[in-house]
């Protein structure tokens, strides 16, 4: 199928998705940071990996409060999809009790992804006073979203801005 000024798209590989609704889940949001490699590529940065040939996911990002990551999937060690994130808790949080509580939360929300929105968590989700939604556009191919994390009151207490998809 040809894209904007006659470019083919690449197909979509069909268990792309599974594989990453398996990858998030055995990565930050099943294991939080016990998931981090020992060295990682980056000095100072956050390195998660999982792999299921002829896949292999690779998460790496910067910071806490806020952070900025990418995420991409190789297939036989070409890399075929990515995702690039940024955000986090708003800048009036600072105690480190408030911080992780909230992404411990937003690890419940990610491990409700699912197979048909494979991005990050579920449209809505809601625990322990708090509401996780998530907006997104787009399919596994390109697309955009942003997810929220407030309190049952209305609070807002996190952002993120996410895009992505097949490379080319």
């Amino acid at each position: 199928m040809a894209g904007a000024g006659g470019i083919e798209e690449p197909p979509i590989p069909h268990d792309l998705a599974a594989f990453l609704v398996e990858a998030k889940r055995r990565t930050y949001a099943g294991l939080d940071d016990d998931a981090t490699v020992a060295a990682p590529l980056l000095a100072g940065s956050k390195q998660l990996e999982h792999r299921a040939p002829p896949y292999a996911y690779r998460d790496i990002y910067f910071g806490m409060g806020f952070f900025v990551g990418q995420e991409t999937v190789s297939k036989d060690d070409r890399v075929i999809w990515s995702m690039s994130y940024g955000g986090g808790a708003g800048a009036e949080i600072r105690d480190r009790e408030t911080l992780l509580a909230i992404y411990k939360f937003l690890r419940y929300a990610l491990l409700a992804v699912s197979v048909e929105q494979p991005y990050r968590g579920p449209r809505r989700f809601e625990q322990a006073g708090m509401v996780y939604r998530n907006e997104v556009e787009g399919a596994l191919d390109r697309f955009h979203g942003v997810e929220t994390i407030a309190r049952q009151d209305g609070m807002q207490l996190y952002e993120l801005r996410y895009g992505g998809g097949l490379l080319r």
